[in-house]
């Protein structure tokens, strides 16, 4: 299983359309928030399944806070991150992630580009797609690959 895995598009389309293109085709779409009014255009453009989150700019958005579900036999847990102090340390985070028994917690918010791989859970964050703050500012996703229940991870930059 093939997902792509996005944050933070902030309602900017261009890179998200870059980002679909360049990962090709994908067996799920994940948006960790801050989507700002963008969840028609992706119901438009993306046609596996998805999952979105609110993110702290999604005002008026009627997007679940967070979500659990299971990719394969890995139970992943989503949130847009920032009522978990993300930008200060992804710890309160990866505590919520266990105590609900996830192996992956999947935020965004900092929009900078994370991977910690514990033994038991393992939290990402695939940065940001239009407003980048990683050394270099190239918007970031990443793409997961689930074979059996071995989970590999690629972080991606749009040139």
């Amino acid at each position: 299983m093939r997902i792509l895995i996005v944050s933070d598009t902030h309602g900017y389309h261009r890179n998200l359309d870059r980002a679909l293109k360049s990962a090709g085709a994908v067996d799920m779409f994940i948006h960790l928030g801050d989507v700002e009014g963008g969840e028609e255009y992706i119901n438009a453009v993306v046609e596996c399944e998805k999952h979105i989150v609110r993110g702290n700019n999604d005002f008026f958005s009627e997007l679940p806070k967070e979500d659990e579900f299971y990719i394969g036999a890995k139970k992943v847990f989503i949130t847009h991150g920032h009522t978990y102090c993300v930008s200060l340390d992804p710890q309160q985070v990866k505590e919520e992630g266990r105590a609900r028994n996830a192996d992956i917690v999947m935020f965004g918010h900092t929009h900078r580009p994370y991977l910690e791989q514990d033994p038991d859970i393992t939290v990402l964050n695939p940065g940001s797609l239009s407003f980048p703050r990683q050394e270099g500012r190239k918007g970031s996703f990443m793409i997961m690959e689930l074979r059996e229940d071995l989970a590999e991870y690629q972080q991606c930059y749009l040139k």
